[in-house]
This record gives structure tokens, sequence and C-alpha cells, in this order.
């Protein structure tokens, strides 16, 4: 990724690095302010994910630098291990396929087996 002119930058690639699972999205992981916010973040609350949330709507600065840091133009976005995810529907169709609990898996990220099952048999 490319340095670029937003100070928020640094800001967010520290958050990016520093956590295992992130979360940019429009409000809070308990209060979401927008529905796709609250699907993604719903989806990891019930799957027992443990996750830091950043409210893109608290710093401008932090709502467009995330779409520039990513190259992806909408929120939310999620990060494991560093490494850009995806949004609400690659999420969801992640959750659904069952590759959201391989990647889970494979980094070393702790979450409830069961719930991820519940949701595909919901939605299966």
């Amino acid at each position: 990724m490319t340095e670029t002119t937003n100070p928020a930058h640094a800001q967010i690639d520290e958050t990016v690095k520093a956590n295992d699972v992130v979360l940019f999205m429009k409000g809070t992981k308990d209060m979401p302010q927008c529905g796709f916010s609250s699907r993604v973040a719903g989806v990891l609350n019930y799957m027992g994910v443990e996750f830091t949330d950043v409210n893109v709507l608290a710093d401008d600065g932090v709502r467009q630098g995330i779409k520039d840091y990513s190259d992806w133009p909408t929120i939310p976005q999620l990060y494991i291990k560093g490494e850009f995810v995806g949004g609400c529907d690659i999420i969801t169709e992640m959750t659904l396929s069952g590759e959201l609990d391989t990647m889970f898996n494979d980094n070393g990220v702790g979450f409830d087996k069961e719930a991820a099952d519940r949701i595909r048999e919901a939605n299966g």
C-alpha cells in the first residue's frame, strides 16, 4: 500500500496491525448506526469473536482514510490479522459458506463454531 496524504493512515495502519480482528463500521459494536454495519457486527458478536470496533462516524479522516487504505469504497470493512477481508456482502457470503470459520481457524481467532453452524442452518 502506498502512503497517502491522509493523516489518519498511520492511525488506521496501527489499529489494523495491533488487533487480531478489526471492524471499521458506522457506530459501535454495541450500537451500530447502519444496517450493513449492524449485520457484520451482529455476526461477529453472535459467533463470540473478540473484535475492535472503529466508529468511522466519529472521525471524518478515518471515514475517508479507511476507504483509501483498503481501496474499497464502502463501510463496514473487516480486517483479520492485518488483512482486509471485505464488506457486508462478502462477510455474509463467507459466513454462510464456512469460509469465515476457516479464516478464523487459520489465524488463531477464537469463535463459537456451534453459533456459526446455527447461522448457516437458519439461512440454509
